[in-house]
């Protein structure tokens, strides 16, 4: 295993404990997107391109719009929002 494929396999590492204590739902999409990224970037480094571009389409590509648009539909992006707004209106006072 090179050097750029172990450096990768940490980044995965990372992305998938940051979304298990990631409190932010829009955080955790994206951290699942990047991770999605890295394994199709692996997929390429293992000569498998066809999965490295079903991991790309699907995974960071389908999967991702498809969260984002259940965040929109339940207001959870929102939300989230108007809790950071009211944090920082309380420190004004």
């Amino acid at each position: 295993m090179t050097l750029f494929q172990c450096i990768l396999m940490g980044f995965l590492i990372v992305c998938a404990i940051s979304v298990s204590f990631s409190k932010n739902l829009l955080n955790s999409i994206l951290i699942y997107m990047s991770y999605s990224l890295i394994m199709s970037i692996i997929w390429v480094c293992l000569q498998s391109p066809d999965l490295a571009i079903t991991e790309a389409a699907v995974g960071a590509g389908v999967t991702s719009i498809l969260f984002f648009s259940t965040l929109k539909k339940i207001h959870a992006i929102q939300i989230e929002k108007d809790k950071t707004d009211k944090k920082g209106d309380e420190g004004v006072e």
